[in-house]
Parts: C-alpha cells; sequence; structure tokens
C-alpha cells in the first residue's frame, strides 16, 4: 500500500507539473500593457480568443518597462514589451530586444518601423489636453499651454511624469516645440514647467485615466484616445483639446524581447496586433491604427475635425530618442 501510494503521489505530481508547463507555454509575458490604456483589455481578450496565449496585464509604463528589460537582462521575463518610439529605439541600442517581422509587416509605413525589425508601430495618438468638464466647476475651457499657467487652474492640471513615462516626454517635446524649442533647445519646455510649479501641478507616473473620470485631475496632458474613450465609452462630459500653440503626434511601438522565454507565443501576440481583428480593436479605442486602412469611417467621425488635427505636426523620432536621456536628466535636476 505504502508503494502504491508513493507511486501515485509521483504520478500525481508529474501530472501537475504537465499542466503548469502546459498553463506556462500558452502564455506570454507583454510588458507594458495596462488593460486600462489604449483598451489593452480587450486586445488582450481577442488574443486569447484568438491564439489561445494568456497575456496578463501590466502596468509598467514605458521607462519602468525599458528599465525592467535591462536588470533582467540576464534571465529575462519577458517575451514581449509595447513603449513609445523612442523607448524602441533606445531599447534596440542596448540589445534589449531581437529582431522580428510580424505578419502584415509590408503594410507598415517606412519610418514606423526599424528596418531590421527590432520595433514597429502599431497604433498612434496625438497629444492634447483631456479636460473634464465638470470638474472645472464653471471654469472655462483650456486651448493652449500657456492657459494651463494661469492661476485659475492652480491644482487642476496633471502630467505623467516627463522624465520616466513616455506620455509626459511626449508632453515636453510637444509643448517645447509649440514655444519655439527644439529637440537641441529644452529651455521653453523647462521654463515652462518651472512656472507650472507656482501652479500646484498633479505628477502621477502611471496612466491617470481613472483619476480625470473621478475629477481628481480635472485637465491631464494626454492622448486624444484616452479623451474619446471617456466620452464615447464612459459617456463622461469630457472634451479633447489640440491646443492652440501646436502639438504632435507619436507612434507606439512592440517588439519581440531578446532571449524572450516564450518567443513563440511572443510572435503570435505581434501578428495578431497588425492583424485586420487587432488593427480595427486599436481604431474603435479611438486610436489611429498604423495600417491605415483597417479604421473605418464610423470610427473616424468620433475624432475632432481635420482642421484641428493640422496643429499636430511630427518630429524626428530618432532624434526625439537621442535626446530624452539628457531632458530626464535636466528635468530631474532644475524641476523635480
Amino acid at each position: 500500500m505504502k508503494r502504491f501510494l508513493k507511486n501515485l503521489t509521483r504520478a500525481t505530481l508529474a501530472v501537475l507539473a504537465l499542466s503548469a508547463g502546459a498553463a506556462q507555454a500558452q502564455s506570454a509575458i507583454c510588458y507594458n500593457c495596462p488593460p486600462e490604456w489604449a483598451d489593452w483589455a480587450t486586445q488582450i481578450k481577442a488574443i486569447k480568443q484568438a491564439t489561445g496565449i494568456t497575456v496578463p496585464g501590466d502596468n509598467k509604463n514605458s521607462g519602468q518597462a525599458l528599465a525592467s528589460l535591462a536588470a533582467e537582462r540576464g534571465n529575462p521575463v519577458a517575451d514581449v514589451v509595447y513603449y513609445g518610439v523612442t523607448f524602441g529605439i533606445q531599447a534596440d541600442k542596448d540589445n534589449l530586444i531581437q529582431a522580428y517581422k510580424p505578419a502584415n509587416w509590408d503594410k507598415i509605413p517606412d519610418g514606423m518601423k526599424d528596418p531590421n525589425g527590432k520595433w514597429f508601430a502599431i497604433h498612434s495618438g496625438t497629444l492634447g489636453f483631456m479636460v473634464n468638464v465638470d470638474a472645472l466647476r464653471g471654469k472655462p475651457v483650456p486651448k493652449s499651454w500657456n492657459d494651463l499657467l494661469k492661476p485659475e487652474y492652480r491644482g487642476m492640471v496633471g502630467y505623467l511624469d516627463p522624465s520616466s513615462a513616455f506620455v509626459g516626454y511626449v508632453g515636453a517635446v510637444a509643448l517645447n516645440g509649440a514655444l519655439g524649442g527644439t529637440l537641441d533647445n529644452f529651455d521653453p519646455a523647462i521654463g515652462w514647467f518651472k512656472k507650472m510649479q507656482a501652479n500646484k501641478p498633479i505628477v502621477p507616473k502611471q496612466t491617470a485615466y481613472a483619476r480625470v473620470l473621478s475629477g481628481e485631475i480635472p485637465i491631464l496632458i494626454d492622448y486624444d484616445f484616452n479623451a474619446y474613450r471617456a466620452k464615447y465609452k464612459d459617456e463622461a462630459n469630457v472634451a479633447f483639446v489640440i491646443p492652440a500653440e501646436g502639438t504632435i503626434a507619436v507612434p507606439y511601438t512592440m517588439s519581440l524581447v531578446a532571449n524572450a522565454p516564450h518567443a513563440d507565443n511572443g510572435r503570435k501576440v505581434l501578428d495578431f496586433t497588425l492583424s485586420d481583428a487587432g488593427q480595427a480593436i486599436w481604431a474603435n479605442a479611438f486610436l489611429r491604427p498604423v495600417r491605415a486602412e483597417t479604421m473605418s469611417a464610423e470610427a473616424q467621425k468620433k475624432f475632432l475635425p481635420a482642421a484641428d488635427y493640422a496643429r499636430a505636426g511630427t518630429v524626428d523620432y530618432a532624434q526625439m530618442a537621442a535626446a530624452q536621456r539628457g531632458f530626464s536628466e535636466r528635468y530631474a535636476k532644475e524641476v523635480n
């Protein structure tokens, strides 16, 4: 009997080990895939339904994801990573990612992908002001970068940490250019941030979508897609403003992590994000899919008029990436 029970225990452990291995084999870890951002919640569900691969939500920002990849270089945990384009460029320089050209690679426009497949855009967003109109308590909706410095908005303006979160850095680049700066001269942005300190800004490190809906942050420097989601999905009294002085649009990218533990699953996840179904999810979440042909006319109607978007330009993303660390160091020294 003892021998029988011993053998049974061994068999049970073997089955459990095989089950655990099978479960692990059907997963892919994605750094910086937060369910509350860019409707990753829907994308993750669709990936599971289409491929059987589970992608756990992850609430890192782009900077934190890059730092984790660097710290885990010798023993990677993540399989794929999602981040702003400048972080993709930096990850390539740091040899943290490997080449992979997913399905529909040829449909990605030049300039929106690394020629060798180290990173590629999946969608883009335009930076502006996400405004909870009710939380303004009768104050006018701000229309410009300089409006945000007015005393009437004291304690009402938020932006993600420009030295860590990609959207925060995008905000710095956008306002810097709008106020006359260049990627070689961040004086206008640093000056603006210094002035903003008198207005007691709210500076979180992660996505602050829920805090805008609750009214805790009445005005958030953020992307159009989050504002449209709040307005059309959550039916909040939220407006999106493209500042009068101008702004920029930027792509968000994905990569296959170097020496990823579940690289095959990671490749399937990346393939899906560029599929017709995956791209349609981005479009329905009010992002501009990198494959423009997948965006429906119905989705396009939810955006501000083209005349407003004419104030949104682009920059040299490689130069933007090269300038990022210098800006972050200067921001930490002169503003924080």
